[in-house]
Parts: structure tokens; C-alpha cells; sequence
């Protein structure tokens, strides 16, 4: 679900318009609106600011992908040599370290 549904579900079944959440949350009815339409996405600190003032508490949950790993892969990965599945976790921590680099842009 998306932030604003959850945001419009919440508000309807806690009978509130969006003029009265925005003096609640200290925001314009505008701004509830757009975030309810889609218009604008909160922050999570946001969201859990305006759950509270309905007398609601944002929590947050992961699970696993399903199909998210190729088993035969992992299968082909397990039987390699510990010193071959070590070199091969070092190179995927450079790449990543590499890519976070670029991501930063050049040092100031």
C-alpha cells in the first residue's frame, strides 16, 4: 500500500477530514491532500507523525522474495573452493565499494 492510501484509510476510518489531520499534524489541507493523491511522497518520519496524530503507530516489516535466488547457483557456489568463494566475496566488496564511490561523486 502506499503512503497516502494508507494515510486516506486511516483518516476515513478515523473519521477526520483532511483540514482537520493537517491542524492536528500542523500542516495545510493542501499538502495532506497531494501526499493523498500521490502528488508527494513522505519521508517515514512524516508518516509516522501523521499516523500518531490519528492515534496510530507506524511499524515497518520485511519478508523474503519469493524466487528472489536461483537455487542451481547457489548449489554451483557452495561447491567451489573456500579460498575461490573467498575471492569471489572480496571482488563483489570492491565492486560495491566502487559503486558506492561513483554514487558520492568526486571528493570535495
Amino acid at each position: 500500500m502506499r503512503a497516502g492510501e494508507l494515510v486516506k484509510r486511516t483518516r476515513v476510518a478515523h473519521g477526520l477530514s483532511q483540514a482537520q489531520l493537517a491542524i492536528r499534524a500542523g500542516t495545510t489541507q493542501t499538502a495532506i491532500s497531494r501526499l493523498e493523491r500521490g502528488e508527494r511522497s513522505p519521508t517515514a518520519q512524516t508518516l509516522a507523525r501523521l499516523l500518531l496524530v490519528m492515534g496510530e503507530e507506524l511499524t515497518l516489516a520485511s519478508r523474503p522474495l519469493q524466487g528472489s535466488h536461483d537455487p542451481a547457483h547457489l548449489s554451483a557456489e557452495r561447491r567451489l573452493p573456500p579460498d575461490q568463494r573467498l575471492t569471489r566475496a572480496l571482488d563483489w566488496m570492491r565492486l560495491n565499494a566502487r559503486i558506492r564511490g561513483a554514487a558520492r561523486g568526486p571528493h570535495r
